[in-house]
């Protein structure tokens, strides 16, 4: 939920008695105060789109507890709203109006007044009121502040002329960005953050007359107009009023460019006036002030020419607005310059402070202001997930961003910003894009060609919205299932891992980076350096995760061989940055115990950098920082003296500046590491081509979501489709069948998509365009009946399919022992009963990992490991219905309880339900000929190694493997699925002749 501010109902405000204020003295003629809410409980604790009070926050930890009090002192009333918080993000509470009423007429008053109950501590309250729009979701925020510098109960008199319009969580462009206060829908409150503290709030209501100087407002049409040396900008000044009615009396605006870092006379012309908009003037009416830029000889930074704005009778703009003659003549200017010359040049000129800026990485919805992008040249901004524009397309992201790079260009230098978002499996924050599978899916395709089309269409649609850069792909390597990120790996074996790692090329094209200016291709980041998938169960000390962001244990040669080995791969590759984890390293033998990744120099400076020659730029983790032992300053040197170059500090923007700075200055992190970072980041916006192109380049936006790249998603998600099961042949299924599907995921695109799914954790429902397993299986024309409890009738049906799994979750929320586990909800084994013992069952599991299904094997005919495999049902339907043949297999080994957890191939003692590997195919011939064949297929593979043809080999251990695969289907053991695992292992390292070895040693012990 946006953190908005919504109302009560209109028939609840009209139906209150007006209330005594005890504020200052009222007006002769001042209208009667109006409340809003009196805490007596007449406004519930609910949530939109109904009428009532609700807490949020950025996790589950920081939503304040709210609760309704009596209190004897209570302002009005016996009750009081009261309220407790710990907030490391942030958090607060809103009062939202029904969105089925209608919205408030604020405009009779002066502002908005409640009393507060103060506790001294010195923090700034937010205040927040929304404004027009159909509905609280789509409404202007506006927003101002107060301090809670006074003990016990004060009455806080906020007029509305003191609201300044929010530039984040807006309907993109704003709807008209004038307080009209027509169309109101409430109010919300921010809390402090860092410090742990209670509240108590009573009698909302409205109060006093409103002036003219609230009716009406003078906007500007930006706040930045670039010009280029010897041309004129043109400033549009405009007025608006409440209600879009005629102005009453004539509204003055005197300007005057003054101040600035441009020379008047000998960069621009000067300019001076008044603009007087008469009585009548109708709402909407423009003037416009031209400034004219001179020409010089000489090689110049940007140039600032405020102009300032005196307004009389309405309310001025919030900003000055700028005009800015764009820097020219310099050499990092100089497209036709080597990179590395034009780096150099740039971070010659620059200060420590640009320095610094050029290193912070804000979250959007965090700005106090877009100016600040400015004021503390800000290198780059990120969309967290679920940071959406309002509304949430393709036009409004493109015209966000476009909005943010326009600020940048009122720095001195004009360093374009980058800006990242989290698109891990296609452009997922972006409703109406292409999802494809979650990586382990990816994995379970073992189609490097595919995984490199899957980057290829996430970049464009990425790119298309005017996004240069994702924090995509994980290269994590999960080593324990019951880990809540499972899915962001491509698989439990480094060399799939590194395999899959075509993705990159996907993203940015070719290695060298030569094609990143193009339209679409982005910045790639590989994530989460190093260790990630590898943290111990029970060892996360991160609120109640029990495996995320814990520690990883492993000796030097566990973590070159399993987790660091697909860095070298993607350093190979052109990666063009890398993001540290959250998680600790104890390198066994080391003496340092675990340290953070984001302190570890030997492996961030010393592995990263110099042993492997990565020349791109390392990014922190949101606010990963923080977590680095010691105070904020120690935070802040540590880090960057390990190598990271960028530091994600969404919320703590402007005192990680202040700090490095600081830092600097006293000689504790070097001037030589800030410029070496500096130039790092800077080379990949020049690699990018930000400097000519700052803006988006939206001509590849008609292919968001389109049918050819649908397309490579269905393809992806039918590849992904793992077989584990499949007796008497009862996949495929044949359209003349009569099916009976039910269970939880088989109608559900949120529960198919998963989590970092348009939010951050995903949500069930239909949450983006897509086509369910349902729809898929009915497109396809298949006889298709739907229950989704099984509690339609179940005969006369040729056989069932079942849809079951995990609800979604991202990071340690969904870690295995924080609220989740690995068995299927009591529904659904009820449904899986059910249609398993009236018929023939054929059952798919959607889900992030690993389900245990051991209990019930015995009853399903057919298992499929569907995993997330995103918005493209009609792919899973393609092989239920053998337009495809299944050929996904395992990334994971799948395990037969939760105790056997960590299991992985390799092991020393390995009995899984199903080894690491499996994948029973449809519509291919298994070769015959048994222990022959497979001995014939081990001449053809050694012929491989010896000639390198791989193809060939590949081709040999493929055959191999379905042919022990048909002996072994229902006869899994120990001594057989350690030699099938081992052997898929070796087949993924270019082994052929060991892989087809490991595969007869499994057929002869089955």
């Amino acid at each position: 939920m946006r953190r908005t501010a919504l109302l009560a109902s209109a028939a609840l405000l009209t139906g209150l008695l007006p209330l005594a204020s005890a504020g200052a003295a009222a007006g002769a003629d001042d209208p009667a105060p109006v409340p809003v809410d009196t805490f007596e409980g007449e406004v519930p604790f609910a949530n939109p789109p109904a009428d009532g009070i609700f807490p949020w926050g950025s996790d589950t930890d920081d939503p304040p507890q709210l609760a309704l009090a009596a209190r004897s002192d209570a302002p009005e009333g016996a009750k009081v709203l009261t309220g407790s918080y710990d907030i490391s993000g942030y958090g607060g509470f809103t009062h939202d109006f029904a969105s089925a009423q209608p919205a408030h007429d604020w405009s009779a008053h002066k502002g908005i007044r409640f009393w507060w109950d103060g506790q001294n501590n010195a923090k700034k309250i937010a205040f927040e009121i929304k404004d027009g729009g159909a509905n609280g979701e789509a409404s202007e925020l506006w927003t101002t502040s107060f301090t809670d510098d006074f003990t016990g109960w004060k009455q806080i008199e906020i007029p509305f002329t003191d609201f300044t319009y929010r530039t984040d969580y807006q309907p993109v462009g704003g709807i008209d960005q004038v307080l009209g206060l027509t169309q109101m829908w409430g109010y919300a409150v921010t809390l402090p953050v860092g410090v742990k503290g209670q509240f108590a709030m009573d009698d909302v209501e409205l109060y006093g007359k409103a002036d003219q100087s609230l009716r009406a407002s003078v906007t500007t049409d930006s706040a930045v107009y670039p010009v280029k040396e010897g041309g004129t900008a043109a400033v549009k000044i405009s007025v608006a009023t409440t209600g879009a009615a005629p102005i009453d009396e004539p509204v003055t605006v005197a300007y005057e460019s003054a101040g600035g870092t441009a020379e008047s006379g000998k960069d621009y012309t000067p300019v001076k006036g008044e603009i007087t908009f008469p009585a009548g003037t109708a709402s909407g009416t423009s003037r416009t002030i031209q400034v004219a830029a001179l020409k010089d000889k000489s090689a110049e930074s940007a140039e600032t020419i405020p102009l300032k704005l005196t307004v009389t009778g309405a309310k001025a703009p919030a900003e000055t607005p700028q005009v800015v003659i764009d820097a020219h003549g310099l050499p990092y200017l100089d497209p036709k310059l080597p990179v590395r010359k034009r780096v150099a040049d740039l971070v010659s000129r620059m200060s420590l402070e640009e320095k610094a800026g050029q290193m912070t990485q804000a979250e959007r919805g965090a700005l106090t202001a877009q100016g600040d992008i400015a004021t503390y040249d800000l290198g780059s901004l990120l969309s967290g997930g679920g940071s959406t524009p309002t509304p949430n397309t393709a036009a409004a992201w493109a015209k966000m961003i476009d909005s943010f790079q326009l600020r940048a260009q009122a720095t001195r230098f004009q360093i374009p910003l980058i800006y990242g978002v989290d698109a891990v499996h296609g452009h997922n924050n972006l409703v109406g894009s292409t999802i494809m599978p979650h990586n382990i899916g990816i994995g379970a395709t073992r189609d490097p060609g595919l995984a490199q089309k899957t980057g290829a269409v996430t970049a464009a649609e990425v790119r298309a919205t005017g996004i240069p850069w994702d924090f995509a792909p994980c290269l994590c390597v999960t080593r324990d299932e019951r880990w809540g990120r499972s899915y962001e790996s491509f698989g439990e074996d480094p060399a799939l891992v590194k395999s899959m790692e075509t993705i990159i090329q996907g993203l940015q094209g070719a290695a060298n980076g030569k094609d990143l200016k193009d339209d679409d291709k982005v910045l790639a980041t590989a994530k989460h350096f190093v260790g990630d998938g590898g943290t111990e169960y029970g060892s996360s000390t991160t609120g109640s995760y029990t495996i995320d962001q814990g520690v990883t244990k492993v000796t030097r040669q566990q973590l070159e061989t399993i987790h660091l080995s697909p860095y070298q791969t993607a350093v190979d590759r052109g990666i063009g940055s890398v993001m540290p984890s959250y998680s600790s390293l104890d390198i066994l033998g080391d003496g340092q115990g675990p340290v953070k990744m984001h302190a570890r120099a030997d492996m961030i400076n010393g592995v990263l950098k110099d042993r492997m020659g990565f020349d791109g730029f390392v990014i922190s983790d949101w606010a990963a920082i923080d977590q680095i032992p010691g105070d904020y300053a120690s935070d802040v040197r540590t880090s960057i003296n390990a190598g990271l170059d960028m530091i994600m500090v969404p919320y703590a923007y402007k005192d990680f500046r202040t700090t490095l700075i600081d830092e600097v200055k006293a000689g504790r992190v070097s001037q030589k590491r800030v410029d070496d970072a500096v130039s790092r980041i800077l080379t990949q916006k020049f690699e990018l081509g930000l400097f000519e192109k700052p803006y988006a380049d939206t001509t590849g936006a008609s292919r968001i979501g389109s049918p050819a790249h649908r397309a490579v998603a269905r393809q992806a998600a039918a590849e992904s489709q793992v077989l584990l099961k499949n007796a008497g042949g009862v996949l495929p299924l044949r359209k003349s069948q009569k099916v009976y599907v039910a269970g939880s995921n088989a109608d559900d695109i949120g529960n198919q998509t998963g989590g970092w799914t348009v939010t951050w954790q995903g949500s069930s429902g239909p949450i983006t365009d897509g086509t369910t397993i349902l729809e898929g299986m009915r497109r396809a024309g298949g006889d298709v009946t739907y229950s989704k409890d099984a509690s339609a009738p179940t005969g006369g049906y040729d056989v069932g399919v079942v849809v079951v799994g995990e609800t979604p979750y991202a990071e340690g929320v969904g870690d295995v022992g924080n609220g989740n586990d690995l068995e299927l909800t009591a529904a659904d084994k009820a449904a899986v009963d059910k249609v398993c013992g009236a018929m023939k069952c054929v059952v798919l599991t959607v889900s992030g990992r690993p389900q245990l299904v051991g209990d019930r094997l015995g009853s399903i005919d057919a298992l499929v490991a569907s995993w997330l495999p995103g918005t493209e049902g009609d792919g899973v339907a393609d092989v239920l219905y053998g337009k495809r043949a299944f050929t996904g297999q395992l990334p994971v080994t799948w395990p037969k309880s939760e105790s056997q957890l960590p299991i992985n191939v390799g092991d020393t003692s390995y009995d899984p339900q199903f080894p690491y590997g499996w994948g029973l195919t449809t519509l291919t011939k298994v070769p015959a000929g048994g222990a022959a064949t497979l001995k014939a297929l081990a001449f053809v593979a050694e012929a491989a190694d010896r000639t390198g043809a791989s193809e060939v080999g590949r081709a040999a251990v493929t055959k191999a493997r379905l042919l022990v695969q048909q002996k072994l289907a229902s006869a899994i053991t120990p001594a057989t699925a350690k030699p099938f695992a081992d052997a898929d292992h070796l087949l993924l390292t270019g082994r052929y002749a060991a892989a087809v070895a490991k595969l007869r040693e499994a057929y002869l012990a089955g």
